[in-house]
């Protein structure tokens, strides 16, 4: 790689938005296989998504066409997104523009979307787009089964549309009964920690919604303030604050014509948590609630007459139970399709039967077919050293389990009818291809218009230590052996749901980055980690120290194999990343030189109570030890801070609502008060999620700036270069999932 490239990987990185931008997604099939719609970007470079269709039933070759483009939708004019929608796309992690969600009838013949708080439905068989006039700003728009009518989301209303439009066929369903109450929206917990956007779910004969009423009036108030435009109101956000009250959610039956509503009963005071809902032909609504603690949980199957609940089963656990995604369903003879932790494995269970066993992990479900279930899956604590951080896509049935994706990676894939949409991020090339295959056979490809990274990264994936830590290992292109040991940069995410150890290409880019500046970057995946097993996940059940324990084994293990300098070791993570980060630093000195802190979480009392309290063991009031022991400050300062003191640059957007910047600042406050060095980047008008892309490009900059000044390293490269970095050979794929992305 040359010095120029090095140079041009953060704007590229940054004008790219980590090289999502082009890249196709969010697809859906056609029951009977005829039609495949996605989104994607014009280029790598244009953050405004336009709606495609590609025709596959044809007898020629498949062809692709747009269905949307918001420029001719809005006349070219700037999308204005309403509060709820601007929130939505924060809990989502959305970084692009444009058509970045949609919704499509039972035969994929209508998709509904919403620009600018605008409606928009599009005719997929004609190849249409047209505006529906409706009361908006309309968030979440959802066409019914049968195609005919709409429903969406508008100033918490929930309100249905007739597809035709008309005067006065706009009509509210389900209207709040106050300024705290919504109904059709996700609450802030369910959203952001139990991973459920949704909040109304349209019945399969089109007559009726199941609706959540999300009642915010028992939860605390947080105001989130830009202090760069001092003539702004701050905004009033209901954040549900561990160990505090969480929102009212309860579920109601209406009708599309607005007369009748039942309420759904089941015992909220018990189970507060609707955690998931699914409603198809194949049988009743089916709930899955959980109690507080999340210990206990209940599949409860709805009358959809009367409202009342029958459980189908109940689910134990001491430690939690974990929330599968496309879980549960209904098979289509009825039985319960679910994902349970059994005998130390992940498996996938159909009835009372197991269909899969501890060979394989199971990450989640995604179809539910007449006679199988596609899923996909890790190869658990049983993969082989080929296997570190491939994900790969299973048809399992009564018959057995038959891998449909091929070779190293990280796949995933849709299914309707006879076609499947494969995708797969693969180590050896950039991004992610797409392949759709008809009965098991290639008919066509998805282009991607994603820009190419202007480095490929040169990673090692192995495991380290007694425990087998799965890591990956990137030096500087051009490092031969003899070249003597290298500072290290530790670059973990570390935590629950955040897999970093994959075998893909882009995951790798900013670490590859770094690397070649000088530096040997370890990313470990120690416990708590997803893709092994439960009891892996769960070994932070109670408290976190097992995951800086792993990080530092995982280095020392490395260093027999690697050319690591012990003496010069940094760590940089973002989130619960950034926590670990400084966590590392303050706690074990001896390992750790310098760490890059972005949006820690360092009060562990401060986080949403569903992704706390499941942590932790319970509510701060009740075993306040396991929250002090994972914080980084507390009411008296830092927590368990040793010598020598070590350096931080704290980085943390002001306009958080996920993890508010009072974080970063009581860290800076209780290092400030001991007498430590650190310094504080604020973000001005950036949330968890960065997407500015100045923001974006110096970051990457300035942290690495910091991390030579602190290891000692300011004199032993020019800026941006590595003596040793020689030609980019290497290609590689799979989106960028580095610590510096939210």
């Amino acid at each position: 790689m040359t010095s120029r490239q090095q140079r041009n990987f953060p704007r590229q990185y940054a004008r790219t938005r980590r090289f999502t931008l082009g890249a196709p997604r969010s697809f859906t099939v056609a029951p009977d296989g005829s039609r495949l719609v996605f989104l994607r970007s014009p280029s790598g470079t244009d953050p405004v998504n336009r709606l495609y269709v590609m025709d596959l039933d044809g007898d020629g070759p498949a062809r692709e066409r747009i269905a949307a483009d918001p420029a001719l939708l809005l006349g070219g004019s700037q999308e204005d997104l309403s509060p709820e929608e601007r929130t939505r796309r924060e809990r989502g992690r959305e970084m692009a523009g444009g058509v970045v969600g949609y919704a499509t009838d039972a035969a994929v013949e209508l998709a509904a979307f919403a620009l600018s708080g605008r409606l928009f439905v599009a005719e997929l068989r004609a190849g249409t787009a047209r505006e529906v006039a409706v009361s908006g700003p309309v968030v979440d728009p959802r066409p019914s089964p049968d195609g005919r009518l709409v429903a969406y989301v508008a100033r918490g209303a929930l309100r249905v549309v007739p597809v035709e439009g008309g005067d006065g066929a706009d009509r509210a369903v389900a209207e709040p009964e106050g300024e705290d109450v919504a109904y059709g929206l996700a609450e802030h917990a369910a959203a952001e920690s139990m991973h459920r956007s949704r909040g109304f779910w349209w019945s399969p004969e089109s007559d009726r919604l199941l609706v959540a009423r999300v009642d915010d009036g028992p939860v605390r108030r947080w105001w989130i303030s830009d202090p760069a435009h001092p003539d702004r109101e701050p905004r009033r956000v209901a954040y549900p604050v561990a160990g505090t009250e969480n929102a009212d959610v309860r579920l109601f039956l209406v009708g599309v014509d607005g007369a009748g509503r039942t309420e759904v009963v089941w015992d909220r005071e018990r189970f507060p948590y609707l955690a998931r809902v699914h409603w198809s032909s194949a049988g009743a609504p089916l709930l899955l609630v959980q109690a507080r603690d999340q210990r206990t949980q209940h599949y409860l199957a709805v009358d959809a007459e009367s409202g009342a609940t029958r459980l189908v089963r109940a689910e134990e656990d001491g430690r939690w139970l974990e929330l599968i995604p496309g879980a549960p369903a209904w098979a289509a003879d009825g039985r319960l399709v679910r994902v349970s932790d059994e005998g130390g494995a992940r498996v996938v269970v159909v009835g009372d039967r197991p269909l899969t066993d501890g060979a394989l992990h199971i990450r989640g479900v995604l179809d539910v077919g007449d006679g199988d279930v596609l899923v996909s899956a890790s190869a658990g604590e049983a993969a082989t050293d080929p296997e570190i951080g491939a994900i790969h896509v299973y048809r399992v049935s009564g018959s057995g389990v038959e891998r449909i994706s091929e070779g190293p990676g990280v796949h995933t894939a849709v299914r309707g009818g006879p076609v499947t949409v494969l995708a797969s991020a693969v180590p050896d090339r950039p991004g992610a291809r797409v392949r759709v295959l008809r009965d098991g056979k290639r008919v066509a490809e998805v282009a991607s218009y994603a820009e190419t990274p202007v480095l490929s990264p040169r990673v090692a994936l192995t495991v380290s230590g007694p425990r087998r830590v799965p890591c990956a290992v990137l030096l500087p292109r051009g490092y031969e052996e003899g070249d003597g040991p290298l500072p290290v940069l530790m670059d973990p995410y570390g935590g629950p749901h955040g897999q970093r150890v994959v075998a893909a290409h882009n995951p790798y880019l900013t670490s590859q980055w770094f690397a070649d500046q000088g530096f040997a970057v370890v990313v470990a995946d120690g416990r708590g980690t997803p893709g092994r097993s439960p009891d892996w996940e769960k070994a932070v059940a109670a408290g976190l120290a097992p995951v800086l324990d792993d990080q530092i084994e995982a280095l020392r293990g490395l260093a027999e194999r690697f050319p690591l300098d012990l003496g010069r070791v940094a760590i940089r993570g973002w989130s619960f990343g950034g926590w670990l980060a400084g966590f590392a630093v303050l706690r074990r000195p001896d390992v750790f030189h310098a760490a890059v802190v972005g949006a820690p979480v360092t009060d562990q009392r401060l986080y949403d109570t569903h992704w706390a309290e499941r942590y932790f063991g319970g509510r701060p009031q009740d075993v306040p030890d396991a929250y002090r022991a994972s914080s980084l400050v507390w009411d008296d300062g830092l927590v368990e801070a040793r010598e020598p003191a070590r350096p931080m640059m704290i980085i943390h957007g002001l306009m958080d609502d996920n993890v508010v910047v009072a974080h970063a600042l009581r860290l800076s406050s209780a290092l400030l008060a001991a007498g430590r060095p650190h310094e504080v980047l604020p973000l001005t008008g950036a949330t968890h999620m960065p997407t500015q892309e100045a923001v974006m490009e110096n970051l990457l900059r300035l942290q690495l700036d910091f991390l030579r000044r602190s290891l000692g390293l300011a004199g032993s490269a020019g800026p941006e270069t590595s003596p040793g970095a020689g030609p980019d050979t290497s290609a590689g794929a799979g989106p960028d999932t580095s610590p510096g992305a939210a």
